[in-house]
This record gives structure tokens, sequence and C-alpha cells, in this order.
């Protein structure tokens, strides 16, 4: 055909949508309903009720197909899908027009057998289980009041960002140290037990949180690395270990101290929100603020009453003179009675009656003196009228110690008989 023919005939040209929707039917009517038999991997369920995820061969090859699994098959389902395992499923082959991808349109979906890796995982961890690096009984609490908190993740990861937002929100008064590691890719493994052992070593961190995003399986496996859960278990520093999203489990969760759903939840498990423990500790300092209160006023009464009954020496006096005319009024009964009896009885009777009754009466007298003695010894003015001064400063304040003087300063003293004001030329007190 000539080259100007060639020009004559029409050209056919393809819009975006039009090629993919042909290749689309293309793939229907080639392939039409078919199984596929893979690992799943990267699982999630929408809101929607839809599921996404993909399927590999379990022999470890790059291959990948994007599947979905739409909300009416989906709750279909009799278990629930996780990660690695091996699966069968029939649907279509389809074209996702809004990328341009290949996607496998799931209709049903059976399991088959556990995949490659999730056998891995299930036999490494009832190694190390039986080895006890997951014993319960060496794990520690953590530090209820960190001062510092170290971060083993990626620099660019979306976990670090959350977990420092939500230490800044929670404890801003917590420092954060940051050992950086890639947490994904065959490096991964033996960048986290450097960044580990380095935390160890610098022990600058009260608490250390191992984190990441989610993922699926093959994403997360650096934290199923027998190097990895060691190094986690030997960390002489406590470790919260937050990998993935809820559902996802790695063995470093088994062997951290901690295991949190996220890393927001590791790093509000790490440490505690200041605005509640101000509130626990306002809370603490009232209840001690009333105790403390209750106390001082207990002891100012108990004091209060023992200065009214230093400060009232009068009324003891009182009541002892009320007691010494009582018992002078029943001596002065019995005497009468005895009289009366001496009277009727021989004269010796009276006589030896009268002997009896003037010793009564000398010691009653004895008695009222001495008692007499020991009032007039509580006089303050009987000290002082032996040659005593009491000294008081402007206030009226006892002065105590030579101490408490100062130079011009003015006095009073008191004697017995009267007062006297002064003023301190020359203080020498005693060394």
């Amino acid at each position: 055909m000539s080259d100007t023919a060639l020009q004559a005939a029409p050209r056919l040209v393809w819009g975006v949508s039009a090629l993919l929707l042909a290749a689309g039917d293309a793939l229907s009517s080639r392939f039409g309903a078919c199984t596929v038999r893979g690992e799943v991997t990267g699982f999630s369920r929408a809101g929607s009720g839809h599921c996404y995820f993909s399927l590999k061969d379990a022999d470890g090859a790059a291959a990948s197909l994007r599947c979905a699994m739409f909300r009416r098959a989906a709750s279909m389902l009799g278990f629930a899908v996780r990660d690695g395992e091996r699966v069968e499923v029939r649907g279509r082959v389809a074209v996702y027009e809004a990328r341009g991808e290949l996607q496998f349109i799931v209709e049903s979906m059976q399991r088959v057998g556990l995949g490659t890796l999730y056998e891995q995982f299930l036999q490494l961890k009832a190694r190390l289980e039986a080895q006890g690096v997951f014993d319960p009984a060496r794990k520690r609490p953590l530090p209820a009041w960190p001062r510092t908190v170290g971060v083993v993740t990626s620099l660019g990861a979306a976990a670090l960002l959350d977990v420092l937002s939500a230490l800044a929100r929670r404890a801003p008064q917590v420092r954060v140290v940051v050992y950086p590691s890639p947490v994904q890719g065959a490096e991964a493994p033996a960048a986290l037990v450097g960044a580990l052992a380095l935390a160890g070593r610098r022990a600058e961190v009260d608490t250390l949180i191992l984190c990441r995003g989610g993922g699926s399986l093959e994403d997360l496996w650096a934290f199923n690395d027998e190097r990895v859960v060691r190094a986690v278990a030997a960390c002489p520093i406590p470790v919260v270990c937050g990998v993935g999203h809820e559902t996802d489990v790695s063995l470093a969760d088994f062997a951290a101290d901690l295991r949190a759903a996220t890393p927001t939840a590791a790093a509000e498990l790490a440490a505690p929100s200041r605005d509640e423990a101000l509130a626990s500790m306002g809370v603490l300092g009232a209840r001690l603020r009333r105790q403390a209160r209750g106390r001082l006023d207990s002891h100012a009464q108990r004091l209060d009453h023992a200065a009214a009954q230093l400060a009232r020496p009068a009324q003891l006096v009182l009541r002892h003179a009320m007691t010494l005319r009582h018992l002078d009024g029943r001596r002065c009964a019995a005497l009468a009675a005895v009289l009366r009896h001496a009277e009727r009885g021989p004269l010796t009777a009276s006589l030896q009656l009268r002997r009896a009754a003037g010793q009564h009466l000398d010691r009653a007298h004895a008695r009222l003196e001495a008692l007499g003695q020991r009032l007039a010894a509580l006089d303050p003015k009987r000290v002082l009228a032996r040659g005593y001064a009491w000294v008081t400063d402007a206030q009226g304040q006892p002065i105590v110690s030579a101490r408490a003087l100062r130079v011009g300063q003015s006095v009073q003293a008191v004697w017995a008989d009267g007062r006297a004001d002064a003023q301190v030329q020359n203080v020498h007190p005693d060394p």
C-alpha cells in the first residue's frame, strides 16, 4: 500500500475510559469466572463493609493481585480473614477504571491453610515461648512518672508523629529521645536491634516505645524477626510495643513489657496525663490541708484548756478552801458528838476524848497550814519578793534570754512592790 493510501485510511484513537472498558470486557470474556489460590496480605475492612486485600504466591514470588470483596460477599464469610492465610477465592478479573489497575472481584472465599509466613510466625512463637522469652514473670512495670521517654521507629513514619502528638498533649513535661531505625525491609531487623542496644547503653530514658503503623504481615515482619524479639526481651529499659493497628499482633508484642494496640496507645501508656495527675494532686493537697487544720485546731483547744487552768490559780485555791471547810465542819460535828458522849462517860474517857480531839485538830491545822504554804508558793509575787525581777519588752512579752536583748532597747522590770522602765546599754550573754 502506498504512502498516499495509508494517509487516507481512518486512524482509530481510543479514549482512556473506552480503552479500559474494552480491556475489562476482553478479560471478562477471556477468563470468565475463575478460582485463584494465594496468601492474603494487607487485608482491611472498610466502614462500608467492603473488604480489600492482595493475594500473593506462597513461594515468595513478587507477583501480587489486588482483590476487592464487596459487602454482600463479605457478609457470607464464615471465618475471620487474617494476613498470611492461604485461601482460594472465586470471582472474575476486572479493570478498576479509576486507577487503571487490574483487580479481582471476589464472590466467595474459603480457607486452604496457613501461609508460609504465618506458619513461620507460629513456629517461632512456639519455640521462643518454650524458651521462656515470653514469660510473664520477667515483665517489668512501667515507671509511674517518667522524665524521659525513648522512641524506636523510623523518622519518616506516621507513627512517630502520632507518638509525639500524644505525648505533647498528655505529658508536655516529658522529654522525648528518638532512636531512628527503618521499620520495614531486609535491613530493618539489624537496625532495630542496634537502636534497642543503643538505648540500653546510653540509659538516658525511663521508658522505651517500639512502634510503627499498620501494614500487611510482610510489612510488619521485621517485628517478628527472632533477633528483634530477643533484643526487646533483653532490653534493660521497660519496653512498650505499639506495632500496627489493634488487630495486628507481632512477636515483639509478646516479648515487650507491655503491648499497646496502636502507637498512640503506646504513648498514652508510657506517660500519664499531666492534667489527671494535677487533679489528683489537688485532691490529695486539699485532704492534707483539712487533716492538718483539724490537727492544729485540736492542739489549739488543748493548749487553750491548759492555759486556762494555769491562768486561774484562785479557782484552785477556792476548791481547796471549800474542801477544808467541809472537812472542818465534819471535824466539828464529830467533836461535838464525842463531847456529848464524853459528858455522859467517866472523866477519864472525857479527857481521852479531848486529847484525841485536840490531836485531830492539830493535824487538821497542820494540813491546812501546809496547803496554805503550797498555795502561797504558787504566788508569783513571792518569787519576786526574794529579789527577782520579771523583765518584759515594750509589748509586754517576757524576755527569757539575754540573747534576746538589743542595745538601746526599752524594757520594763517588774518587782514585787512595783515596776520600772529601763533601757539596755550593754548586753553580756554567757558563752
